[in-house]
């Protein structure tokens, strides 16, 4: 159970890695578009945060 942890861990660090890459390398973001880039980013903050305590227990 611990590998499937940490595969889901490496997953979703990437997906925020990959958001933060496209969210930086744009100038003309609309309010929008942030708003949704930061929903986002919530929802794998979240998730990364309950695979860790998880992987604790």
């Amino acid at each position: 159970m611990a590998d499937k942890i940490e595969v889901a861990i490496d997953y979703y660090t990437k997906q925020g890695k990959e958001i933060l890459e496209i969210v930086n390398s744009k100038t003309d973001l609309t309010a929008d578009e942030i708003i949704h880039y930061g929903e986002e980013m919530a929802i794998i903050e979240y998730k990364l945060t309950a695979l860790e305590v998880a992987k604790e227990n």
